[in-house]
């Protein structure tokens, strides 16, 4: 990738997803357009694993907008439900669900489970490539270790934010501030590692 271009298109309608691709990208100098901003709609996510559908979408965007794209696909998996929500995650309670529905149907699948055996964790796979034929698309994974609590807390973040649990912090990840998520949740991983890629692609 020498001669990285400046303009990405970003291949999600998910605000708070973007808030935080921005913030951990703003020194790079890479300006990322929202794809609905340019009027591109997301494909259909199909794909069986995440890193699937982080190529698939940044393809299809990439193709949409004619210029270099970044997609990531990320999702929960808890071992209490083999993994489950996975790749599902955002459609977990249904086609239009919402936040609310995902989390009110994870806490009742989990309701007899004792605390120990409640781990989970969140997945990210990011990808940049330069055209929607690149042969060679940057890929990087990221994940981030927790446990499900029994009652949601914090207003920060979205998704499964509020009942992801971090020992680490003893918080949910809603209850982290937005600097400190940054640093240690599976995007910022996924993100600091293509960033790495990136570099030494130029």
């Amino acid at each position: 990738m020498s001669g990285r271009p400046t303009d990405w298109v970003v291949a999600t309608s998910n605000r708070g997803k973007l808030e935080e691709l921005k913030a951990l990208l703003a020194d790079t100098g890479v300006v990322l357009h929202p794809q609905t901003d340019l009027g591109i709609e997301g494909p259909e996510e199909t794909q069986p694993t995440f890193v699937e559908n982080a190529l698939l979408k940044a393809r299809h965007a990439s193709l949409a907008a004619r210029l270099p794209a970044l997609a990531e696909d990320s999702g929960l998996c808890v071992a209490a439900l083999d993994g489950a929500p996975g790749v599902r995650s955002a459609r977990f309670a249904g086609p239009a669900c919402s936040s609310v529905d995902n989390i009110r149907k994870l806490l009742t699948l989990l309701k007899d489970v004792p605390d120990d055996l409640r781990q989970a964790e969140f997945r990210c796979v990011a990808v940049a490539l330069l055209g929607p034929t690149d042969p060679a698309p940057l890929i990087a994974y990221g994940s981030w270790r927790g446990r499900i609590a029994a009652t949601p807390a914090g207003t920060g973040g979205f998704g499964y934010d509020p009942v992801f649990f971090d020992p680490a912090f003893a918080a949910t990840a809603a209850e982290l501030p937005f600097a400190t998520k940054n640093r240690v949740s599976h995007r910022a991983q996924a993100l600091a590692a293509l960033r790495l890629l990136l570099g030494r692609a130029r």
